[in-house]
C-alpha cells in the first residue's frame, strides 16, 4: 500500500481567513484532521444547516463523524475552555469521544499562565502587542524552559505536586509586577474559582482517547490513511517570520507541521494557503494596507470582522501582494483559496498593494523593517464587480470583474486559486 503525504491548509496574512470554513469543506476528502499548533487563541468558524459553530481547540473536522480529529503536539490546551468546547459540540449532536484524539506531548495552559498572560500585557502600557490574553505566550516560554506540564503528565502521581510547584514559580513572577491576583478575573472568574474548574477539567479527560501521536500519525500513513494538517492564526503572525514582536508564540508556517505532528519533512503533500479578497488584523502591529476611511469601515461591516476569539474589532485594508507572494514562498504553498471576496460585492472600484515603498527604495517583498513608519504601499485600482456572488455555485456565473481580480492575483503571485468562496456557508464553495 502506498504511504500518503500529509496535506497543509494554513493562513496567509494575519489569522482570520476563514480556514474552518475550508477544511470542514475538505474534510470529507480526509481520515484525519489534525491541529498542529496554537492554542485557544484560535477561532475557527464552521456554518451549515443554517448554525454557525466557532472551534478554538478543537480540529474543524469534528462535525464529520467518520473522520478522526488529532489534536497534535505543538497545540496547547487550556483545560478548562477545552472541556466547555467538548460540552457545547455535545449538545450540537458531535461526538467528540468518538472521533478525536489528544497528543499526551501537547502542553497545558495553566490558570496561572493566564495571570501571566494579563500581567506582561498590562506592563507594556502603549507597546501592548493586543494578546488575546489565553496565556499562549508565557505557556509557549514554559516549554521551552522546559518547566511545563504536558498532557500525559496528568495521569502521573506527582501531578498536583509538579502543578503547585509551577504555580509557586508564576506567583513569585507575578510579585514583581504587583499583580493583583486576588481581584483579577479570568473569563469572569476568579483565580480560585478558575483554578476549581480546571481541575475538574482535568478529571473528565478521560473520556477522550490520549495517544503518542507522532506514532499514531505515522502508521496511520503507512495505512494509506489521508491527513490534513490544520493551522491556526496566519503566516504573518509566525514568530520567526511574522511582524515580530507582533506576533504569536509559535510557528505558524507549514514547517511547523513537521515539529507540531512529528512527521519527517518528505512527508508534506500539497499545502492549501488561504487569503482573503482582503486583509484584516486584530491587535497591534504593522499593517501597511490598513484603511481609516469609509472603505475600511464598510468593509468591516460587510464582512462582520470581529474576532471570533476576543470579538474585537479588526482593523481593515486592501490586499497586500508583497505580503501574499512572502507567505507563499515561506510555506511553499501549491494551491490558494479566496475567501470573502463577497465582502467586496458592493465596491465600484477596490485596491491591490503592488509594493512597498521605504525611503527612495522600491520592494515587492515584506522586508524586516516592516515596522518602519517609513514603510508606504504602492496601490493600483481595480474594477469591482458590482454583484451579489452569494448565491453562484459555478467558476462561470462569477463576474468578469471578479475572474480578472483572481487573474490578476495568480499572475503577481505565480500560485493557481484552485478554491473561491462565496459565502460563510460551507455550500457556498467553488472548486476550480
Amino acid at each position: 500500500m502506498q504511504e500518503m503525504k500529509v496535506d497543509v491548509l494554513l493562513g496567509l496574512q494575519w489569522g482570520d481567513e476563514g480556514k474552518g470554513k475550508i477544511v470542514d469543506v475538505f474534510t470529507p476528502k480526509y481520515d484525519i484532521i489534525a491541529r498542529f499548533q496554537g492554542g485557544p487563541n484560535a477561532g475557527h468558524t464552521l456554518e451549515f444547516n443554517g448554525q454557525k459553530h466557532v472551534l478554538h481547540t478543537i480540529p474543524s473536522g469534528i462535525f464529520h463523524k467518520d473522520t478522526i480529529n488529532l489534536i497534535g503536539n505543538g497545540v496547547i490546551i487550556d483545560l478548562k475552555i477545552f472541556t466547555d468546547e467538548l460540552n457545547q459540540l455535545k449538545e450540537k449532536g458531535a461526538e467528540p469521544s468518538k472521533n478525536l484524539v489528544i497528543s499526551k506531548k501537547s502542553h497545558l495552559i495553566t490558570p496561572s499562565h493566564r495571570l501571566l498572560d494579563a500581567a506582561y500585557e498590562q506592563s507594556k502600557g502603549k507597546q501592548k502587542i493586543g494578546s488575546t490574553l489565553k496565556g499562549i505566550g508565557p505557556t509557549y516560554t514554559d516549554k521551552i524552559a522546559r518547566t511545563s506540564l504536558r498532557v500525559g503528565d496528568i495521569a502521573m502521581d506527582n501531578f498536583q505536586e509538579r502543578y503547585n510547584q509551577l504555580k509557586e514559580r508564576h506567583f513569585a513572577i507575578l510579585k514583581n509586577y504587583n499583580f493583583d491576583i486576588d481581584n483579577h478575573k479570568i473569563d469572569g472568574l476568579s483565580f480560585k474559582e478558575y483554578e476549581q474548574k480546571w481541575m475538574e477539567a482535568a478529571e473528565s479527560l478521560s473520556e477522550i482517547p490520549l495517544v503518542d501521536s507522532e506514532q499514531f500519525i505515522n502508521d496511520k500513513l503507512k495505512e494509506g490513511k489521508t491527513v490534513l494538517a490544520e493551522g491556526a492564526q496566519g503566516t504573518l503572525l509566525d514568530v520567526d517570520f511574522g511582524s515580530y514582536p507582533f506576533v504569536t508564540s509559535s510557528n505558524t508556517i507549514s514547517a511547523a507541521v513537521c515539529t507540531g505532528l512529528g512527521i519527517a519533512p518528505n512527508k508534506i503533500g500539497k499545502v492549501y494557503g488561504v487569503f482573503k479578497a482582503y486583509c484584516t488584523r486584530v491587535g497591534s502591529g504593522p499593517f501597511p494596507t490598513e484603511l481609516f476611511d469609509n472603505d475600511g469601515e464598510l468593509l468591516r461591516k460587510y464582512g462582520h470582522e470581529f474576532g471570533s476569539t476576543t470579538g474585537r474589532p479588526r482593523r481593515c485594508g486592501w490586499l497586500d501582494l508583497p505580503a501574499l507572494r512572502y507567505a507563499i514562498m515561506i510555506n511553499g504553498v501549491t494551491d490558494l483559496i479566496i475567501t470573502k471576496a463577497d465582502v467586496m460585492d458592493k465596491f465600484d472600484s477596490l485596491q491591490v498593494c503592488t509594493s512597498y515603498k521605504l525611503g527612495d527604495k522600491e520592494l515587492e517583498y515584506m522586508p524586516y523593517e516592516i515596522l518602519d513608519d517609513e514603510l508606504k504601499p504602492v496601490l493600483e485600482t481595480h474594477q469591482g464587480w458590482n454583484t451579489d456572488i452569494t448565491k453562484l455555485d459555478k467558476i462561470e456565473d462569477l463576474p468578469q470583474n471578479f475572474m480578472n481580480y483572481i487573474q490578476y492575483v495568480e499572475k503577481a503571485v505565480e500560485c493557481p486559486v484552485t478554491v473561491v468562496s462565496v459565502g460563510p456557508d460551507r455550500t457556498q464553495t467553488i472548486i476550480r
